[in-house]
């Protein structure tokens, strides 16, 4: 089975490369669950209805588009700290000052002011996504890459829990623009981590011309692999998460209408989401190194299946009138459950899209992998108001566990348990 080569797993875990790789994750995930979790919670509390916060993940569309831009990131540099750098820094500047003019409006009155924000905050993030996930896989060597990737998914998690739990905790005892603020201050770490990383250079070197940036990278994905294995790659990165993404796509006004409050959601999440996310994703990279990406596909994807089923389970026991110990371990079982599931899951799959990078085209043909696999989050996620409203949520969570199989047969084609797994 392939392993490390030249070191054991601790020289492999702690180590400058996976260090950045935490602050990439960080970053990355901050504005992404402010917009899946924060967003509908404030919504929600505010009034707006269920099918309207599920429309807000049409918001999420450039993260679905954005290889449509990525090439000009790999075409042009700005003026400052380098290709990668300078995109880097800018992007996250941005996200700080639009996390926190967010702050600034009321869902009551200024619902398309807070639309057109959310909007924004989503380009913004999309376009630190492309340069980021560009960097990481310039910066692992091959034999790095499912544990890179797998901290790298760990610390995106771990950043969830700042709009998702924290910033919950904190609305129920600052107003709305202070928790959108002190939210924003947290892309200040990543901010940091640019200013002193050194910039990388692409093997390829940098595309001479537009036109070289964005057809190329297409041109070697399909003659490498060949059509027909080109489209089942890209079949599996569409259905993979597509089960687990819908199934969280409601998850906090899903809690709130089982009765649980804004700040016992935020604890239990903090307590249960952080410890199995973090203990989970770090083994799970560390497994990948001996099971190698295939098999660890394969073995987290059931356990990433398996954890909708919590979901249905806390919906069928209907909703608490009264909130106590039970129901909060009740929670807490679901959510812990589901952080260590959905955190392995995604570990690998993000390997496997980093490994059918080709590193002379790495913004673009990653851009357009995960563009890809953010289809089901920003489309099929719109209409989950609307299923729930119409099958309530046991029957919902039922159907993501459906969808989930189909992800997993291709696994027979794409990524064989007895395959080449280098």
């Amino acid at each position: 089975m392939p392993g490390l080569p030249g070191t054991g797993w601790c020289g492999a875990l702690f180590n400058r490369r996976m260090l950045i790789c935490v602050f990439t994750g960080f970053s990355s995930g901050l504005p992404l669950y402010l917009l899946l979790n924060l967003l509908p919670a404030w919504l929600r509390t505010e009034g707006i209805s269920l099918k309207a916060i599920g429309l807000f993940a049409l918001i999420q569309l450039p993260y679905t588009w954005k290889f449509l831009w990525s090439p000009f990131l790999d075409r042009y540099a700005l003026p400052w700290l380098g290709r990668r750098r300078g995109w880097m820094a800018a992007t996250q500047i941005g996200l700080l000052l639009t996390i926190a003019a967010l702050g600034l409006f009321s869902p009551r009155t200024d619902l398309m002011a807070i639309s057109a924000l959310a909007a924004l905050l989503a380009f913004v993030s999309a376009t630190q996504d492309i340069v980021l996930d560009a960097y990481r896989r310039e910066l692992l060597p091959d034999h790095e890459l499912g544990l890179g990737n797998s901290v790298h998914v760990n610390a995106y998690r771990i950043a969830g829990l700042v709009p998702g739990s924290l910033s919950l905790i904190l609305a129920d005892h600052l107003p709305w623009s202070e928790v959108f603020a002190i939210t924003a201050l947290f892309m200040l770490p990543g901010l940091a981590m640019t200013l002193v990383v050194a910039e990388k250079v692409s093997p390829g070197g940098t595309p001479k011309t537009l036109r070289e940036a964005v057809v190329e990278p297409f041109h070697e994905f399909i003659t490498r692999a060949g059509w027909r294995e080109a489209a089942l790659v890209l079949a599996f990165i569409f259905l993979y998460k597509l089960g687990d993404s819908l199934c969280t796509a409601l998850a906090t006004p899903f809690y709130l209408d089982m009765g649980f409050a804004k700040s016992e959601i935020g604890l239990v999440a903090k307590h249960a989401g952080l410890w199995p996310a973090v203990i989970g994703g770090l083994l799970g990279g560390l497994w990948m190194v001996r099971l190698g990406i295939n098999r660890a596909l394969w073995l987290f994807g059931v356990v990433q299946l398996t954890s909708i089923f919590g979901f249905a389970w806390l919906a069928w026991l209907g909703r608490n009138e009264a909130v106590g110990a039970a129901q909060l371990t009740q929670l807490a079982l679901v959510i812990g459950f589901e952080a260590l599931g959905v955190g392995l899951g995604t570990a690998a799959f993000v390997a496997f899209i980093a490994r059918a990078t080709n590193p002379l085209y790495t913004a673009t043909q990653y851009a357009l992998f995960s563009s890809l696999a953010a289809v089901p989050r920003t489309l099929f996620n719109s209409a989950a108001g609307y299923l729930v409203d119409q099958m309530g949520w046991f029957a919902f969570f039922l159907l993501c566990a459906a969808l989930a199989v189909p992800g997993m047969l291709l696994l027979i084609k794409v990524a064989p348990w007895r395959g080449d797994d280098t």
